[in-house]
This record gives C-alpha cells, sequence and structure tokens, in this order.
C-alpha cells in the first residue's frame, strides 16, 4: 500500500506555504496527491496531468475530496449549467435558487434542503469561487471502502482542469472546506 503523504498546519496559511513549495519542485508538474489534514477534516487534493500522446488526447483534473460522517443524510449536488439543462429546465428540471443571480445564472443546484444551501452560499468567499469556476461538479457521492463491505459518503469537486496555481488552489479548497464543515 502507498503512502499517503499528509498535510498538516494550525492555520490554513501554513498549510498552503506547504503546498506551495510542494507545487513548486518540477517532480510535482504533472501529479500531485496530498491529503490535507486541517482541524480534524481530512480533504484529499489530487491534480493529475496526462499529456496523452500519439492518437491519444490527454487529460487534466483537480479534485478535492472528504469523507462525511455516517449520520449525514443531506444531498447535495451542484454543476455548471450547460445548453442541456437550459433544455431540461424548460421541460420542467427543477434546481433550487439560493438568491444570487450570478450563482442562480451559472449553476444547477439540486439539494434535499434548500436551506442549508442557501446558508451555504451567504458566504461571499465561497459564492465568488463557484461563480467563477467552470467545467466542474460537486457533491456528496457514495463510495465502498476498499477492504470492507461499507460504504461512505464523500463530498467531493472535480474540475476538468489542473491549476497548479498554489493561490487559486487556496480558494477553491477554503470554498471546499467552508462547504465541508457546514454539512
Amino acid at each position: 500500500m502507498e503512502t499517503q503523504y499528509i498535510i498538516t498546519g494550525t492555520t490554513e496559511d501554513q498549510v498552503w506555504e506547504q503546498i506551495k513549495t510542494d507545487l513548486a519542485k518540477e517532480e510535482n508538474e504533472f501529479d500531485y496527491d496530498v491529503v490535507i489534514d486541517y482541524q480534524g477534516r481530512k480533504i484529499a487534493l489530487d491534480i493529475d496531468v496526462d499529456l496523452g500522446g500519439g492518437f491519444e488526447s490527454g487529460y487534466a483534473t483537480t479534485s478535492f475530496t472528504a469523507e462525511l460522517p455516517d449520520h449525514n443524510d443531506f444531498k447535495f449536488a451542484l454543476h455548471e449549467e450547460h445548453f442541456m439543462d437550459e433544455v431540461g429546465k424548460f421541460f420542467g428540471m427543477q434546481d433550487i435558487k439560493v438568491g444570487y443571480p450570478e450563482l442562480d445564472d451559472h449553476l444547477v443546484i439540486k439539494t434535499n434542503d434548500q436551506t442549508k444551501v442557501k446558508a451555504i452560499f451567504t458566504d461571499t468567499s465561497v459564492r465568488s469561487v463557484f461563480e467563477d469556476l467552470n467545467n466542474f461538479d460537486m457533491g456528496i457521492h457514495i463510495h465502498d471502502i476498499e477492504g470492507s463491505e461499507d460504504k461512505h459518503s464523500f463530498l467531493e469537486l472535480n474540475i476538468e482542469d489542473a491549476d497548479n496555481n498554489p493561490e487559486m488552489l487556496k480558494e477553491i479548497y477554503h470554498a471546499f472546506y467552508t462547504v465541508l464543515i457546514s454539512i
């Protein structure tokens, strides 16, 4: 089993100084996988770039993942609105509105607790990140636990891009962390 690289700190700034140093190393240019252990929450950050080759096209992804407590029955999913979503809305597909037009026009949000989601997006820093983010999805997903018959809930943010800019990643992480602790 591969050893996980874990970064800890007493402040977000301490954590991100370590990540900034790591990302500056040339060896992390195409693959960076770390667990951020901050204030009792463990969040996996994975940046993966495959340039492809020959007839293969490449891909780039960035993801943040955190396990949720077992007792959580909150359901939540959001993604950038696309043309097919507009067609779906025409035919009655429902998504909630959080009351911020920049967000409501940019995202499709599904949940079983509108009040909780609206409270999450009252945070300006969270709203700002999701207003500007493209080609992503975020939600609560159920996964099997390796080596066990158990299933657990995870909050996941998947971005179809690999940005190694530590300042941008820090903003996205902060928004993800804020959503995580609000659940």
